[in-house]
């Protein structure tokens, strides 16, 4: 676990690849305006948690009691990315009184099912590793030219995350069976108990291929107090390529709803 920072407490649940280490600059934007609490998902060697098969998904939630129990606080802003958003909703929806605030990025959505690409990586997740990570880095390739305008920063950002990958690498097994544990959950009758402020942060249409805004706004649904914002310039990774603007709109997002009462929901663009 990582606890950086001071404040108001933010727990800040990684995605699929289960590494907060390859967050590491939006912990520390995020730092700037929150005590940051972090952590690697169960089942990674470095987090502490051994999966219980009988806990299914809901090993994450008691993963999150923990980390909140290690920190010595009661509850917090609660940001899932990606994967983490569902784990993130979930939490809310079993825990309303430990959560002052939900923050959804890029997340899968309640009714997530895995599309075709998916399902072909799941087959070999350890011998289609190699063809997983040149696909990605060929997706990420145009997000990461309209974050970051400047080649010099786009260098400076590509050399960062690559070292971060490579010295904090996941398990591609971890990764299927972090799918497989979606299955038979039934998340959309608990969504009714999430009654934290909720902001969905999405990249732009064209610019995330990994999980599709329209898809993240499938929240609103279940959650019709959301609010949205639209993170130009940005796709499926803005939070760690455009770390500092991420932190602001979700600081900006905490001092005005944590603690307030439910307003009706509001779209954003931040610039």
């Amino acid at each position: 676990m990582i606890d950086l920072g001071t404040g108001t407490p933010l727990v800040l649940v990684p995605g699929i690849q289960g590494r907060w280490e390859w967050m590491r600059p939006t912990v520390q934007a995020l730092a700037n305006h929150f005590r940051v609490l972090s952590f690697s998902l169960a089942g990674e060697r470095t987090s502490g948690h051994v999966l219980d098969p009988a806990l299914g998904f809901d090993n994450f939630i008691v993963q999150v009691d923990r980390v909140l129990a290690e920190a010595g606080v009661s509850d917090a802003v609660l940001c899932g990315v990606s994967y983490g958003g569902l784990i993130a909703a979930r939490y809310a929806a079993l825990r309303p009184e430990r959560v002052r605030a939900l923050v959804l990025a890029s997340a899968l959505a309640p009714g997530y099912t895995p599309d075709a690409r998916v399902r072909f990586y799941l087959r070999a997740p350890w011998l289609l590793s190699p063809l997983f990570c040149v696909n990605a880095w060929r997706r990420s390739r145009r997000e990461i030219r309209a974050a970051l305008p400047s080649h010099r920063d786009r260098l400076a950002f590509s050399a960062g995350q690559l070292w971060r990958v490579a010295a904090h690498p996941t398990s591609p097994a971890l990764m299927r069976d972090r799918i497989r544990l979606l299955e038979g959950v039934d998340f959309v009758s608990s969504m009714s108990s999430v009654v934290a402020p909720t902001l969905l942060i999405t990249g732009e249409s064209a610019l995330d291929s990994v999980v599709p805004p329209q898809h993240t706004l499938g929240y609103t649904r279940f959650l019709p107090h959301a609010e949205s914002l639209t993170f130009e310039r940005t796709g499926h990774i803005g939070l760690v390529t455009r770390p500092g603007a991420f932190a602001e709109s979700v600081a900006a997002f905490v001092a005005r709803t944590a603690g307030a009462a439910q307003s009706p929901p509001v779209r954003r663009v931040a610039g």
